[in-house]
Formats: C-alpha cells, structure tokens, sequence
C-alpha cells in the first residue's frame, strides 16, 4: 500500500536496485560504519556517525554531536575517523548529506563543499 510501506517493501527496491548494480560495476564491498560518541558519566552512546562504505564511498548517513558537547573539537575528531576509516577501507570519497538549519558551516570548516542544494519543485503536481 503506497501510504504505508513496510520493510518488506524496502527491501524489495533495495534488493533490485542492489542486483542491478553488481550486474553492472561487481560486488560494492559493503561494510557498516560506525563512531560513536558515549557520555563520559555513563559510558551510554549518545551521538557519532552511522553509515556505510560501499563502490568505493563513504556515506554517512547519520551524525549527530549532542549540544552540550558542541564546540570541542569532537565532531571534528569524529569526522576525521570517518575519513580515515574510509581511507583504510580504498574510498575515493565521503558523501553525506545536512539540511540549511544544520551544520553545513561545520562541514565547510573541515574542507567539504556543497556540489548540490535542495530545489523546490514550483507549480508541479506529482
């Protein structure tokens, strides 16, 4: 049902996406990643990077610094093991995405730069 996809739905497109492109380039050489940011009291996971790396990019799909730890140098640490951890694993280049009220200032501070910006779609109906 269009209004409810399920994971079973998900999975569908993502599966045939996936067959079609190790047809076409080989094998993607998947691997999750992972850094995370514990709470030095606790030691409970509070923040990091969730992604990927796969056909030879790191996507990082995820990242979050919790407030109280902004501006100490942790997410530029965080970020630098991502890239390092991409570097080790033959990436070519890190991928990832921020909405305008995010960190794209952050982003540019390490080096990064935009090469798309979201566009609205004026007077179309889809």
């Amino acid at each position: 049902m269009p209004d409810a996809p399920g994971e079973a739905e998900r999975l569908m497109v993502a599966n045939a996406l996936l067959a079609y492109n190790t047809k076409t380039v080989g094998p993607n050489n998947y691997q999750p990643l992972s850094i995370l940011i514990h709470d030095p009291a606790t030691g409970e996971p509070i923040g990091g990077i969730w992604g990927k790396t796969a056909f030879n990019w790191c996507f990082v799909e995820l990242f979050v610094v919790p407030e109280q730890f902004r501006g100490q140098g942790i997410g530029s640490k965080v970020l630098a093991k991502a890239e390092e951890i991409a570097r080790e694993r033959g990436c070519i280049g890190l991928w990832l995405d921020t909405y305008w009220f995010q960190a794209r200032s952050f982003y540019e501070k390490q080096g990064y730069e935009a090469f798309g910006e979201w566009a609205q779609l004026v007077g179309a109906t889809l």
